[in-house]
């Protein structure tokens, strides 16, 4: 019984530890594209505390189980439709995610107002870590909830130690990601763009119409393929 007992926990923490780092994309993405407005002396420090309070977060969360099964009770009624916490709560942070990402495609894309821009988004450290934590708090809401239910009770352990390993893994992957984003304008715009769309899916959560999360991240995927056969392309001499 001992060793069935074992190999439930070891299978729920392998799938939870995927689980996190699969709804990890969004977070990664944000994180790119918040500290690569930073000095680049900044940006690895605040990828690290900013991963770091999110993992506490993340925690806070479930360790507060009952309040977030408490997210999911009606607290209103609009136009036929139940609003719950988690609802708003989706819908405060896709709306916001949309904005975020608008107002930085327009300064990318409009060069001679990019530093008033810039400066009206807000990108100081502390701001940044701020941002960092709460939409990941907003992203790993799903997450947290669908673990409380893969994860049998009394299996607290199983889940923090998920989280711990996804961030683990968030954190090396973050550094890369980040700088090849900045490296390139074309995928730091692409980048942004998959924001909007993960914006666009969350107010649709908040409003009661899920989005198979794997059609959005198989877009980003083919997306990203393209992108880097049209950079491979760009790169061969041409023929004429």
């Amino acid at each position: 019984m001992a060793m069935q007992e074992v190999l439930g926990a070891g299978g729920a923490l392998v799938t939870l530890t995927i689980l996190e780092i699969v709804l990890g994309i969004d977070n990664v993405i944000f994180l790119a594209i918040l500290t690569g407005k930073l000095p680049e002396h900044q940006r690895a420090n605040a990828r690290r505390i900013g991963l770091m309070l999110a993992a506490a977060g993340r925690i806070a969360l479930l360790l507060g189980i009952s309040w977030i099964i408490g997210l999911k009770s009606e607290l209103f009624s609009l136009m036929g439709h139940a609003f719950s916490g988690r609802d708003l709560i989706l819908l405060g942070g896709g709306l916001f995610l949309m904005a975020k990402a608008t107002v930085e495609i327009y300064a990318k894309s409009e060069g001679h107002d990019t530093q008033r821009v810039q400066k009206r988004a807000g990108s100081t450290y502390a701001s940044v870590l701020t941002q960092i934590v709460l939409m990941d708090l907003v992203f790993s809401l799903d997450s947290v909830i669908t673990a409380v239910g893969v994860a049998k009770e009394g299996q607290l352990w199983v889940m923090i130690t998920a989280i711990v390993l996804a961030i683990a893994v968030m954190m090396i992957f973050a550094g890369p990601i980040s700088n090849f984003v900045e490296r390139h304008p074309s995928v730091k715009i692409l980048a942004l763009a998959f924001l909007v769309l993960i914006g666009v899916v969350l107010v649709a959560d908040g409003l009661g119409e899920h989005i198979n999360r794997g059609y959005i991240y198989f877009a980003m995927a083919f997306s990203v393929a393209v992108e880097l056969l049209q950079m491979r392309a760009d790169k061969k001499p041409s023929s004429a």
